[in-house]
């Protein structure tokens, strides 16, 4: 518990005081809900756990808050925020308040808290948040945002409260220059926007193009001028738009919370495709009356809460690494972690790459790390805490041997890479690891017959090769156990329908190293049949656009693997290759785009619409990069569509994308 409040100074200090976070927002909260679990089974509590924000820097002159400014606390789940809900109604219930709570929905803007003062209708002061009691005198920057009037439509005197950002075009804008300049690159709009608000030339902060949205009212003297005093949070955005202050047009009054979590969902989904940056939902009770009545802990006002979009950032523990091992024989390491829910999953496991990566992390058993998931993004360990490392955790070590290779269970490291793999491929987990891809459905896609069924096959030593299968009868599955006449029926049929494939499919079944579905339907691209692929040379394959060295010489090994040669004779006795269609395709009109997919797709599967690019010339591809032409996003995207955003590559939708195939441009 020590060791996680050091850690949180620490990190409270780089993120409030220097505007250079080394960690993430999600991993900061982990290590925050971390800590107020061991106090409260401790029944202590501190003010790390509950600091607000950070100390004014002695850089500007500082500020006293009239009104004290506040943190809202978190939840995450639907769970959650029908458990805060629900304390709610017990506390505006002993107030004498019974009706049902209604609420006002609004984006958790990730920027930097403003308060800004006016008398009589001038602007007069804004300030940071600081500490909630003290803050910085920001006035001459905060003038320079075109957004923030000087003068209110009514000369009311009020204090209200803001978020300061930067546009993500703005944001990739600064830091090109920055880049040209030789200057360090911020790492986010959030940074980006708070390191410029702290500036003491206003002319800096004046040339970042700053933005801000207008989402609290504090305080409020309307005088003689007919202004009403809002009774709700809606008036209050209401007349804060009226003055002239600039307000986020997708606020939505709530009646239920069944409505804020529609809304929830909705933002979840499409918040990438916005100019500006938000990881969540703010949830306020909408009536003033019911606000004063459930008042604040001493931290956070009971009447608003921040409902977060799921992390794709945590923090864990690592409890064992293993070496695991690949179809191909690369051993990979992978760490067990203490399970997290992280991106809408529990997860339990993350890659660890190489030996190189666990070296440079310094992983080690014991460790508290901060992993990252997106979408179907494999989690990976990003770094380590190391202030929470217990002190018996020791460096690891790559063993000598590993169970699951062939021979005696040796690795040797791959020439020029990272990489182990084992020296004899002979063993019996390799020989299941390979039979399962060649049956899977990006390969022969033989239905039906999974890892289960290839495990019986094997152990009453009906098949060795994939060869093997194609000579299997209705009475081999009978003798399996569980096996009735129609499945057995259905298994022999599924096999038969599997003769007849496709190039492409059939290299992706023979798990050649380095070839996975793009790769294969490129060289399928240029060799017409198997015969003449196994004939190429090295510097012939390596000169494909798309194909390169690694490769050519993974293709190159493949070739010369004389026990792989001998089971693609046998399995070529039993397949049936389709032609490849001659000429050019109907419409060409994606020739030289490339797509990216993130999310799940409503109206047709993945492959379904991998398949609509490729008919119509285009390329399908894992990652994102600045020649990438789109991001389609679906449901529950990762970080893909954010990292396309701030690359300048185009983000569509489903319907775009479908609309974009169906025009033909």
């Amino acid at each position: 518990m020590a060791r996680l409040r050091e850690l949180l100074v620490y990190h409270q200090a780089r993120y409030y005081q220097d505007d250079a976070p080394e960690i993430s927002d999600q991993a900061y909260d982990a290590l925050v809900t971390e800590l107020r679990a061991l106090e409260a089974s401790l029944g202590v509590v501190s003010s790390v756990a509950s600091a607000v924000g950070g100390e004014a820097s002695a850089a500007f002159s500082k500020v006293t808050h009239a009104v004290r400014q506040w943190s809202l606390d978190n939840v995450f789940t639907r769970e959650e925020l029908s458990a805060w809900e629900d304390r709610l109604v017990r506390i505006l219930q002993k107030s004498g308040i019974f009706e049902t709570p209604t609420y006002v929905a609004e984006h958790k803007l990730d920027g930097l808290k403003l308060v800004i003062e006016y008398v009589e209708g001038r602007l007069v002061r804004a300030a940071t948040r600081g500490d909630g009691q003290v803050g910085e005198d920001v006035t001459h920057t905060a003038r320079t945002i075109s957004s923030l009037p000087h003068i209110l439509a009514d000369p009311v005197s009020l204090i209200c409260v803001g978020e300061v950002m930067m546009l993500k075009k703005d944001f990739q804008t600064l830091n090109s220059v920055r880049a040209k300049a030789g200057e360090s690159l911020f790492a986010n709009p959030r940074n980006a926007a708070a390191g410029s608000l702290r500036q003491l030339d206003p002319a800096v902060a004046k040339a970042r193009l700053l933005s801000l949205f207008v989402y609290d009212l504090d305080q409020l003297e309307v005088a003689d001028t007919g202004v009403i005093a809002p009774t709700s949070q809606w008036a209050e955005l209401a007349l804060l738009k009226k003055l002239g202050l600039p307000t986020n047009p997708h606020s939505k009054r709530c009646p239920t919370l069944k409505e804020v979590q529609s809304f929830y969902d909705t933002w979840k989904v499409d918040h990438d495709a916005l100019p500006f940056g938000l990881d969540g939902v703010v949830v306020k009770v909408d009536s003033v009356a019911a606000q004063a009545a459930l008042g604040y802990t001493a931290r956070a006002p009971r009447f608003g809460v921040a409902y977060k979009f799921p992390a794709v950032e945590s923090t864990t523990v690592v409890e064992g690494i293993e070496l695991q091992v690949g179809r191909t024989g690369v051993v990979t390491p992978v760490a067990h972690l203490r399970p997290v829910l992280i991106d809408g999953s529990t997860v339990a496991r993350a890659t660890l790459h190489n030996e190189n990566q666990i070296k440079r992390l310094d992983v080690r058993v014991g460790d508290t790390v901060i992993i990252r998931k997106a979408g179907d993004i494999i989690p990976e360990v990003v770094s380590v805490l190391q202030l929470l490392r217990p002190v018996s955790a020791k460096p690891y070590r790559f063993p000598k041997t590993v169970e699951g290779c062939g021979g005696d269970g040796r690795i040797e490291r791959v020439p020029g890479e990272a990489a182990y793999r084992c020296v004899s491929l002979d063993s019996d987990f390799l020989l299941r690891q390979r039979l399962y891809y060649f049956v899977s459905k990006g390969a022969l896609n033989i239905d039906g017959v999974g890892p289960r069924i290839i495990d019986a096959l094997l152990e009453k030593k009906l098949i060795r090769t994939p060869a093997d299968l194609f000579l299997l009868t209705k009475e081999d599955f009978l003798t399996l156990e569980g096996f009735k006449d129609k499945a057995a029926a259905n298994a022999v049929m599924a096999i038969a329908a599997a003769r007849t494939t496709t190039l492409p499919r059939l290299l992706i079944a023979l798990g050649i190293e380095n070839v996975g579905e793009e790769t294969a339907r490129l060289l399928a691209s240029h060799f017409n049949t198997v015969s003449e692929l196994r004939q190429a040379t090295e510097a012939t394959l390596a000169a494909i656009p798309g194909i390169g060295s690694t490769i050519a010489a993974s293709v190159v090994a493949w070739q010369k693997d004389e026990v792989g040669q001998k089971n693609l004779d046998a399995l070529l006795k039993y397949l049936v290759l389709e032609a490849k269609p001659k000429g050019a395709l109907k419409n060409n009109f994606l020739e030289g785009k490339s797509f990216v997919f993130t999310g799940t797709l409503s109206s047709l599967g993945r492959d379904e619409a991998k398949e609509l690019v490729r008919q119509a010339g285009g390329k399908v591809v894992g990652s994102v990069s600045k020649n990438t032409s789109y991001v389609v996003v679906g449901a529950d995207p990762g970080s893909k569509a954010t990292e396309a955003t701030a690359l300048g590559v185009a983000v569509i939708d489903e319907q775009a994308f479908l609309d974009l195939v169906a025009k033909g441009e």
